[in-house]
């Protein structure tokens, strides 16, 4: 793996400053295994040790853990060294077969699950572990007891929580303390409305990794066709004006937002990762960053 760019700190560890959001190479519309593969691989060539992944990224009823089980099988036919690697996982979400997602965030649920992402990445104890989803039918000082309760049995070396407000955070940060490493929440330029949760994280110590990253952008293969795009945007100009992609200068954009942002841009083509990568080394202009603070889609009336 190289490591050409600036590394940021998660639980402790430094890792490329951007996370390959691994989502894609497991659910609707996934590559056949052979590019999945191809794309972690290309991932650890650009330099990227962060590798966001869930036991509820799958496609079909009875294949839960399909991704976790793909990192693994991709990690281990690497010819390099992964010993640097930080794989996050999630649990508390599920997927049924049809489509849809649920939410099931009971400590029995989360330290089952948990146990078993262990055992399909193959690992002693779990980098990252990450509750997906707060469960609104149980309490959330319940939900995150549970990944301290991980934290002490060894299960998990650090816990992160997603989707969440402010107030959840500083009560997961009460109870788990320097256990807590991560908030993964949406934010892109289109999506900003975690510019609190981002900022809390940072003034906790902790990492702010974004999920759907490339949001209004391109159509970010992790979230669907929600939502409009735009060819005519800052980010498009300032792509054009320094010869990169729009996805590099939007996620430039983010790195500079606070040294604590990790983002996570899926990916399911090796070309797609490679390119989002070299937004690490990519540093924006104070001019070029007032531009991209406009809101990417004005409100109308």
């Amino acid at each position: 793996m190289q490591h050409p760019h600036p590394r940021r700190s998660l639980a402790g560890v430094p890792v490329g400053s951007i996370g390959l959001g691994a989502m894609p190479l497991s659910i609707e519309h996934r590559p056949d295994e052979s590019r999945a593969v191809a794309t972690v691989h290309a991932a650890l060539d650009a330099g990227v040790t962060l590798i966001d992944t869930a036991d509820s990224y799958h496609w079909h009823a009875g294949e839960a853990g399909h991704n976790e089980r793909l990192i693994a099988r991709a990690l281990a036919r690497y010819g390099g060294d992964t010993s640097g690697v930080l794989i996050a996982t999630k649990g508390g979400r599920g997927r049924p077969g049809d489509g849809s997602w649920t939410v099931t965030g009971t400590p029995d649920h989360l330290k089952r699950a948990a146990r078993a992402s262990a055992a399909r990445l193959g690992v002693e104890a779990i980098g990252l572990y990450q509750l997906h989803k707060p469960d609104p039918s149980v309490p959330w000082a319940e939900s995150v007891g549970a990944l301290r309760e991980l934290r002490d049995a060894g299960t998990i070396r650090a816990a992160g929580i997603s989707n969440v407000t402010t107030a959840q955070i500083r009560e997961a940060h009460e109870i788990l303390g320097d256990g807590l490493a991560s908030v993964q929440n949406r934010y892109s330029p289109a999506v900003r409305d975690s510019e609190p949760q981002l900022r809390l994280s940072a003034e906790l110590g902790l990492a702010f990794l974004p999920w759907s990253p490339l949001g209004g952008i391109s159509r970010s293969s992790l979230d669907g066709p929600s939502g409009p795009t735009s060819t005519g945007t800052a980010f498009h100009t300032v792509a054009a004006e320094r010869g990169v992609s729009p996805q590099q200068i939007a996620l430039a954009w983010l790195l500079a937002r606070s040294p604590a942002v990790i983002p996570l841009p899926g990916a399911s083509r090796p070309a797609s990762i490679t390119d989002s990568a070299r937004a690490a080394g990519l540093v924006l202009t104070e001019e070029e960053l007032t531009r991209l603070s406009e809101p990417l889609f004005p409100q109308e009336g």
